[in-house]
């Protein structure tokens, strides 16, 4: 007698493990989706908590609303299946070309940016119980066995979530960058859900439907293809209608976007993730007013600089007789070097890398201070040359924390100097960043200078125009008290003496550039706690 049990036991196994291996990549797919919007509205829009929280949120709730829907497809399981996946893969495959384009030519993002969270949440949402249906068909267990379906089907769920969030940031977006690694994750999420309802369930379709699914799956993936076949082009005219048509150089490193502008004598700006952090016009007004009161305050022999990877700081202080050694801590290596071999960015900070006294290291500054930094000081002066304060990936190196780190490097009689942002436009932030510094058990002094254009930091997009109204730029100098370090009751909820608070030899001699001048706080100036790690104040 013949058994014919075996057969289709090897079959459901090897469907339930073709099922199985979809998930794996449609969960890797829709994580890649989500981490992609998160980090183009953090670049394009700024507070990185508030996108990635509005992001989630929408998408969680949107996730919710699909798999209710979802349950009305449950008779039509693999074909619902298969427009879904086909839908999802155009919609997140594209979501960013979209964004991307809105900001360039409209000038904002946000409603495109509730929009896909809402139409990818839902699509990705609806996943789990057509999924269920199918697993469920393909294996033949019985109801009691339920469970252990469940169980196989959120463990390749999560495993898959887990690979593509890492794979965004470790290999995704450095090697194809945000615009085409959405695209091609579009295409694998589109032939995995395809051939997952063609190959296992392809003969119960009705010939409509295996058409419908097969025109769908081949619309998508055509749109995908053409648009990945033109993003070059699409990226080079959104940077001129974000940036202007001075476009030099544009590179995506690991740790942000690089572009820098200026052709034919154009003044040369650097922008690091959409945001102007050098313009050419006036960045040798900062970096002087930041740099040279802290130098000429005192000793000088041995200087660290955090920050400043485009070597303007360095330049500055290079210029110092009496300078002997030179270290400068930045995050981006990609930066450091076309500091060093860029001609025009070159030639803006006087080719500092090439002097011997610079000693780059690629690190993050925080980091480096906990560890190799301990025991490089002492230094006679410490540079502060970050990007905003009022970015939220910056807040950990405007942290009372961060400060005590760098105190520790200071010689005795050492100073650190700070930029706080602009005291016109942001005096909260600013006078938050002397509170903190002060908190660390440091003496301030606080002082502004102004410039032509926007500066350093000002937000994203058209920067490059005419040049707008004069901005000002406050800044922090400190000093290590000669007598030690302030009662922890003081430093916990200081009383700041703003202004008067470096030594009076100190004070007396300190010459602030041409246009620099002492602030005085405002009338609540004991109100401003300092901002740590565990509770950051900027952008309250």
């Amino acid at each position: 007698m013949i058994e014919p049990l075996p057969a289709p036991v090897s079959c459901a196994r090897s469907g339930r493990f073709l099922v199985l291996a979809v998930v794996f990549v449609c969960a890797a797919c829709g994580l890649v989706y989500e981490l992609e919007l998160v980090a183009l509205a953090s670049y394009l829009i700024g507070d990185s908590v508030t996108q990635a929280s509005v992001v989630l949120s929408v998408m969680v709730f949107a996730m919710g609303v699909g798999s209710l829907l979802a349950k009305r497809l449950r008779c039509r399981a693999a074909v619902g299946f298969g427009l879904i996946e086909a839908a999802l893969a155009l919609v997140g495959g594209c979501s960013a070309v979209v964004l991307y384009a809105t900001f360039a030519w409209f000038g904002g993002s946000r409603y495109a940016l509730v929009a896909f969270s809402l139409a990818i949440g839902m699509l990705i949402g609806a996943e789990i119980p057509l999924l269920m249906t199918l697993i469920q068909r393909v294996s033949r267990r019985a109801a009691g066995d339920a469970s252990g379906t469940v169980a196989d089907l959120f463990a390749a769920d999560y495993v898959g979530a887990l690979v593509g969030g890492l794979a965004f940031p470790f290999l995704l977006l450095p090697q194809l960058g945000q615009l085409t690694s959405a695209l091609l994750t579009g295409c694998v999420n589109a032939v995995a859900g395809g051939s997952l309802v063609l190959l296992l369930f392809g003969r119960e379709l009705t010939p409509r439907a295996r058409w419908l699914l097969l025109g769908a799956n081949a619309l998508a993936l055509a749109v995908l293809a053409l648009t990945t076949a033109m993003v070059g082009d699409f990226e080079q005219a959104a940077r001129r209608a974000v940036y202007g048509s001075q476009v030099r150089v544009a590179v995506q490193s690991h740790v942000q976007e690089i572009v820098l502008t200026g052709r034919a004598g154009a003044p040369l700006g650097l922008f690091l993730d959409g945001r102007l952090r050098v313009d050419g016009r006036d960045e040798s007004r900062y970096h002087a007013a930041l740099v040279d009161p802290a130098l000429d305050a005192g000793p000088h022999g041995r200087v660290l600089i955090l920050g400043g990877g485009d070597g303007l700081a360095a330049r500055e202080v290079l210029r110092h007789p009496g300078v002997r050694a030179v270290t400068l801590v930045d995050i981006d290596p990609e930066l450091m070097r076309l500091a060093r071999g860029d001609p025009g960015l070159a030639s803006l900070n006087a080719h500092a890398y090439r002097d011997p006294r610079l000693r780059p290291v690629a690190a993050d500054p925080f980091a480096w201070l906990r560890g190799e930094g301990r025991t490089a000081g002492p230094y006679d002066v410490v540079v502060c040359d970050l990007p905003d304060p009022g970015m939220t990936a910056s807040t950990k190196l405007y942290s009372q924390e961060f400060y005590g780190l760098a105190s520790r490097v200071l010689a005795p009689g050492g100073r650190l100097v700070v930029h706080g942002g602009s005291v016109a436009s942001a005096p909260r932030t600013f006078w938050t960043v002397a509170s903190t510094v002060h908190a660390a058990g440091l003496r301030t002094f606080a002082y502004r200078a102004t410039g032509r254009t926007a500066g350093p930091t000002e937000g994203p997009g058209r920067a490059l125009g005419p040049a707008p109204a004069p901005q000002d730029w406050g800044f922090v100098l400190a000093t290590r008290p000669d007598r030690g370090p302030p009662p922890a009751a003081r430093a916990a909820r200081p009383r700041v003496l703003w202004g008067t608070a470096l030594p009076v030899a100190t004070r007396s001699g300190l010459r602030l550039p041409l246009g620099a001048r002492p602030l005085t706080p405002p009338s609540d100036a004991a109100a401003f706690a300092p901002s740590t790690l565990v509770h950051p104040r900027y952008g309250e």
